[in-house]
């Protein structure tokens, strides 16, 4: 068993920096999650808190039900996979992949079975007599990933390993580790920057700012429910579209109002809003401009500033009012810049937000 714990853990740097304040957070064994933020957040020290790289101010760290503050990197088992690869320069693959074993006086045997075995689940077989010069950034990826599985470590932890690869690597190896998880059956903890990544591989994720955790939820719930303003926009491409509006109470109903829209809800929620100024977000796929959707009040009349052509689909860069609004339709619905377009806002998928303290009211 090794899954992670926190409780109540503080991070406190020598110069009287806290970076984070009161972490309480516990990974299930076996399970992929996601450590995910803006740069600063403290994702990477909480992943490195586990690694025994950095030390513990205050608090507890459990891995496997045990304490693990005081316990040496090298007596956790746990393996780290960096951003930078790590790799010996002058090392052929299969050195690199076999060093850890060597020191560890584990028999030639036994090293040479599981180097072939993690070269053969990572495709690295014709590259283990390669110095990594000669390799690519995704091959050099992959060695790292194979040095760590060797191992067979009871928790791997990962620090935004694919942020070095172009566009097109970094989707082929994020199916890759997602895929390797599954394989090993073993606890991953994975930092990115990229929401992308962090939706797409983890089983769960755990949105942070200024070292706080925002929200710890499945990837569609963190989706579906944000629960604040901040992982409202973190997570979503194009980010969620906020507006400034006012709720206005019609019979036992409700009316999000702002310019000439009116978006009507039955959310009991919004009752202590009533003739109050609330904000709501409205993600780029949640405008339509499908004429089934249309329902009175809820139609935006906008002029389209930019449309981006993606190929299936357009993302629109509109003017409604004094708001900057970012659509995304299928390309046959989109019409060219400088014009106006009509789109229907999904009354399903309106979010409300409190404007003081930017915690969620209703979905």
């Amino acid at each position: 068993m090794a899954g992670i714990e926190f409780k109540h853990v503080v991070k406190t740097y020598d110069n009287g920096v806290t970076v984070v304040p009161d972490l309480n957070l516990e990974i299930k064994d076996k399970e992929f999650v996601v450590l995910v933020g803006p740069s600063g957040c403290g994702k990477s020290t909480t992943l490195r808190m586990i690694a025994g790289l950095e030390s513990i101010t205050s608090g507890d760290l459990l891995v496997g039900g045990k304490r693990m503050n005081a316990v040496p990197p090298k007596d956790r088992d746990i393996a780290m996979v960096f951003q930078s690869y790590a790799l010996y320069p002058h090392m052929s693959v299969y050195k690199n992949m076999s060093f850890a074993l060597e020191l560890a006086k584990t028999p030639k045997d036994e090293i040479d079975r599981k180097v072939h075995a993690a070269a053969e689940i990572l495709g690295l077989e014709p590259y283990l007599d390669r110095k990594p010069k000669a390799l690519s950034g995704g091959q050099r990826q992959r060695v790292a990933l194979g040095r760590a599985m060797v191992r067979n470590p009871e928790v791997f932890l990962l620090d935004e390993p694919l942020s070095n690869l172009d566009a097109k690597l970094r989707t082929e190896m994020r199916s890759q580790i997602s895929k390797l998880h599954k394989q090993l059956g073993t606890t991953f903890v994975y930092v990115t920057h990229d929401q992308t990544e962090a939706m797409t591989m983890g089983d769960r994720i755990c949105v942070m700012k200024d070292g706080i955790i925002q929200q710890y939820d499945t990837p569609q719930n963190l989706y579906d429910y944000p629960c604040n303003l901040f992982v409202a926009g973190f997570i979503g491409s194009p980010q969620m579209n906020f507006i400034d509006a006012t709720v206005a109470k019609i019979g036992d109903s409700y009316e999000l109002c702002f310019g000439d829209v009116r978006l009507q809800s039955d959310k009991k929620e919004l009752e202590p809003y009533a003739g109050k100024a609330v904000k709501i977000g409205i993600r780029p796929e949640d405008f339509h401009a499908e004429k089934q959707f249309f329902a009175g009040g809820n139609v935006v009349d906008a002029f389209i500033e930019l449309n981006e052509m993606m190929g299936s689909e357009s993302y629109l860069y509109l003017n409604y009012g004094e708001n900057k609004l970012v659509t995304r339709v299928p390309a046959r619905y989109a019409k060219p810049s400088e014009q106006n377009i009509e789109l229907a806002v999904d009354l399903e998928k309106v979010h409300v937000f409190d404007i003081e303290t930017e915690q969620a009211i209703c979905h």
